[in-house]
């Protein structure tokens, strides 16, 4: 067996995913109980010493964010589970709230108590109405456990309006207050100055189930899995040109080929049966060619020397029919409508991007959308700006991805 079923539940489980039984069965009961005795130093050093990093795709260290929201003066602070998982290729984050919501709502509240927080905001995506209703029965069961409530952390769900860019962190915080949700200049960072001006603690869901299953278990049973660098298990999600498309659990340092091929995951290459390419990260990741992930694997260090990152967690695999201009011209219309306009970087250069690539196509003009595409990455706000641009400069670099231009 290549996939793993830590964040998840077992296969054979058959508890409601929203039940006290499944509180119990998956030690999310018992790590509460170890956690609310415990003091926000203790907590911020287990989580430390797990090695964690951020699964929304900075890879920050968790412990270092949790340190900085825990020492950052002033009385009142939030945490902010990030759910507006809107990144093209992605669900991974649905199907954890599908399957197990008590996880991450279990880390939102060990979060709270390690940084000091009160509050807590859900902010979900607004076409995940299933998913928002499984969370709410999953707060009603931690409430009438005693673990949500005025006595501990109030937890609030926020519903999205299906704008992209709210999935960045500033952004979201000016829609949970109300405002259009644009992204804020850096510094000050989140840790400092985020909700209503203080300091903040956001964590995708995918972070915080890892946060809830390491106190369910502890330190050396969580580094059973992943490298030396990168430690645990990444939850993919599989799409395209593959003949079992999906959401898997596989520990960090798999390699890349096997994420495709072994039988109780990809299960093979579909379409021509003929590998084509990868894009990986969704709309905002990196192309890869045959060769490239063959010598891959699912870490950052070795994706990073071919100039990719694991991003998101989505794995969209094409075969070699498929006209990957094509796919990133669309993507490029996809972030010149997502755009929010609030710096020039940004709003114009995925304009001019989608003018150049559709008047004058890839092949005429690529040094133009080149250093199009290096300044919106360099001078843009957000991450939306910063990382529009990346599938077009990876085609650019692998000329070989382009037979159709």
């Amino acid at each position: 067996m290549n996939q793993v079923r830590r964040l998840l539940p077992d296969f054979g489980t058959t508890s409601s995913p929203t039940s006290v039984e499944r509180l119990k069965e998956r030690g999310f009961a018992e790590a509460l109980r170890k956690v609310f005795a415990m003091s926000g130093e203790d907590i911020i050093s287990q989580i430390t010493e797990s090695g964690i990093k951020g699964r929304g795709g900075a890879a920050f260290p968790t412990g270092l964010k949790w340190s900085s929201v825990y020492k950052a003066p002033g009385e009142t602070k939030y945490v902010v589970m990030n759910a507006d998982e809107s990144e093209l290729g992605t669900f991974k984050d649905r199907v954890l709230l599908e399957e197990d919501p008590l996880g991450a709502l279990v880390g939102v509240l060990i979060a709270a108590h390690a940084v000091g927080a009160k509050k807590a905001f859900c902010y979900i995506r607004g076409e995940y109405r299933d998913v928002e209703n499984r969370m709410a029965e999953a707060l009603d069961t931690l409430r009438s456990q005693g673990w949500v409530g005025p006595d501990r952390v109030d937890v609030q769900i926020r519903r999205g309006a299906g704008a992209y860019i709210a999935g960045e962190e500033t952004a979201l915080f000016n829609s949970i207050e109300g405002k259009r949700p644009e992204p804020r200049v850096k510094p000050p960072f989140p840790t400092i100055k985020g909700l209503w001006a203080s300091p903040t603690l956001i964590q995708n869901v995918e972070t915080l189930a890892n946060v809830a299953v390491l106190f369910a278990h502890d330190t050396e049973w969580f580094k059973q899995y992943g490298t030396k660098e990168t430690i645990g298990t990444k939850l993919v999600a599989i799409s395209g040109h593959v003949k079992q498309p999906g959401v898997y659990e596989v520990p960090f340092g798999m390699s890349l080929t096997d994420i495709l091929n072994a039988p109780d995951l990809g299960g093979g290459i579909a379409g021509s049966g003929r590998l084509g390419a990868m894009l990986l990260g969704g709309a905002a990741g990196t192309f890869l060619t045959p060769e490239e992930i063959a010598k891959s694997s699912l870490d950052y260090a070795s994706l990073g020397a071919v100039g990719a990152n694991i991003g998101s967690g989505a794995v969209m695999v094409f075969d070699d029919t498929v006209d990957l201009v094509g796919v990133t011209t669309r993507l490029a219309r996809f972030f010149a409508e997502e755009s929010c306009g609030q710096c020039v970087p940004c709003r114009v250069g995925t304009q001019r991007v989608v003018e150049l690539i559709e008047n004058d196509g890839i092949q005429s003009r690529p040094q133009d959308l080149r250093e199009l595409g290096l300044a919106m990455r360099d001078a843009s706000i957000c991450g939306l700006g910063q990382t529009a641009p990346l599938a077009l400069l990876s085609l650019l670099d692998r000329p070989e991805l382009r037979q159709h231009a």
